[in-house]
This record gives C-alpha cells, structure tokens and sequence, in this order.
C-alpha cells in the first residue's frame, strides 16, 4: 500500500462518524420516500410524477439518453453529481448540520422513484429491481464519503481542541489545513466511484 492510500484510508478514518451519520440520514430518509409512494401516498406519488416530468424535459443527461446517447448522458450526470451535488454539500458541512435537510430530501427522491409511472413497484420485476438497488447503493456511497468528509471538517472548523480538532495543524483561510487534505484526498476516491455510479446508471439499463 503506497502512501497516498494510507493517507486516503486515514482521512476516511478521520471521518467515519460523520460518514455514518450522512449514510444513515439518507437510509432512513430513502425508506420513508419508499414506504410513502408504496403505501400509495398521494403527495408522495404527485410529487414523483411531477420530478419525473420535469426532469424528462429539462435534465441535460435524460435529454441526451433520449436522443439516443448514453454515453454521453452518464458523463453528464456525473458531472453533475460532482458538481451540483457533492461539492455543494460538502462545502456545506462546514456548518455542520446545514447538509443534513439537503440529505434528507436526496434520500426521500431517491425512495419515490422506486415506483413507475403507473406506480407500481419496481421491484416487482426481478431485473429492474436489482437495477434500481445497484444504482442507489453506486450513489449512496460517494455521497455519504463527500457529504461526511464536509461535516467532518466543519467540526474540526467549530470543535478546534478535543476529538474533532487536528492538533498541529495549519490554517488556510481559518480551516484546518489538515482537514482541507483529508477532504481532497477522500474526492480522489468519490469522483470515480460517482463515474461508476452513472456509467452503470446509463449504460446498463
């Protein structure tokens, strides 16, 4: 093992409470959208037609998948992934409890959509459902690492001394220098774990 995966595996270290924390705000809050819209929910089930509808006409990736581009609908839906999606909770973690609302409502889609558009269940169908559960676990991953890996540097931001500081550390613009790298080095694993999230997302439909 070279040193930059011992430096990676210590940064998760560093972080895996508030990598828990995230993963299991999006577990509870994906089985709460997935018992709703299951139980026949009628905001649940409106809302999930509505996102549907409007993602259809208006998501960059989904428009490029219907034109008959897969490829380049998975690169675009990583790219927004990365950057309209982990980067900006990340960065919200430096207030520590601001990504959990964001989370949890990320969750709670990612639970709606378990239904069709005739709403029923996609499990019922024995490939659609392990498809379905493949791409939540491929996402629910990254951002869990991205999401914590924030949470965990804005407790080292507020919390300086005790468990969440980083003794001896640098600052950068008041943030714990160390923390910044622990937050960078987790990326280099997140950023192609999202690529294969929407590679598979796209490509094995």
């Amino acid at each position: 093992m070279g040193v930059p995966s011992l430096a990676l595996t210590a940064a998760i270290r560093r972080s895996q409470q508030p990598i828990l924390w995230i993963a299991l705000t999006y577990f509870f809050s994906l089985l709460a959208g997935f018992g709703m819209v299951h139980a026949q929910n009628a905001f649940a089930l409106k809302y999930r037609d509505q996102l549907i509808k409007k993602a259809s006409a208006s998501e960059p990736s989904l428009i490029a998948l219907d034109r008959g581009s897969p490829f380049k609908a998975a690169i675009l839906d990583f790219a927004a992934n990365v950057c309209l999606g982990a980067v900006p909770t990340t960065i919200m973690g430096l207030g520590v409890v601001l990504p959990f609302a964001q989370v949890t409502f990320r969750g709670w889609v990612g639970g709606i959509v378990s239904v069709d558009d005739r709403h029923q269940s996609r499990l019922r169908n024995a490939h659609e459902g392990a498809y379905y559960l493949s791409v939540l676990l491929l996402q629910l991953i990254p951002y869990s690492i991205t999401g914590g890996a924030g949470v965990r540097l804005g407790l080292g931001l507020l919390l300086p001394k005790g468990r969440w500081g980083y003794p001896g550390s640098k600052r950068w613009l008041t943030l714990p220098a160390e923390g910044v790298l622990d937050v960078l080095r987790i990326y280099t694993l997140a950023v192609p774990l999202f690529l294969l999230a929407s590679l598979f997302e796209f490509l094995a439909r």
